[in-house]
């Protein structure tokens, strides 16, 4: 399964230079709900909600989506290996709280900070090269 990271998703969504291969979104996506409010936050800010709204929504059809819940919450508030951003820190929460349940993980992340924390926690990158 593959933990989809909002650079990612926003990268496909405004089709910027660095955009995940198409078979990205045939794999098994999953994220935190932290997803959507992430991308409809930057889509609104940007002002393209009418342009790119249906674009959005169908990208988030394809992820399941795991709530923030309190063990997640809970391992948030503490330390990790590497200093983190708070958002970071609630992915990578989310991502611990999913292997925990047995769930293999590879993260789709654009991002080089959250990838190499997710790293230093055993979780590999998923190939996003073309």
């Amino acid at each position: 399964m593959t933990y989809l990271d909002t650079s990612v998703a926003l990268a496909q969504l405004l089709s910027e230079d660095m955009r995940p291969p198409a078979s990205l979104w045939r794999a098994s996506l999953v994220s935190s709900r932290l997803l959507e409010y992430e991308l409809w936050v930057r889509i609104h800010a940007r002002g393209l909600s009418s342009s790119h709204g249906d674009a959005v929504r169908d990208l988030l059809s394809r992820v399941a989506f795991l709530e923030l819940v309190p063990p997640v919450l809970d391992r948030a508030l503490e330390p990790f290996r590497v200093p983190v951003r708070t958002l970071d820190a609630l992915h990578l929460a989310s991502m611990e709280f999913l292997r925990a349940r047995g769930v293999k993980l590879t993260l789709a992340s654009f991002d080089e900070r959250l990838t190499a924390a997710a790293a230093g926690l055993g979780i590999p990158p998923h190939p996003l090269e073309s």
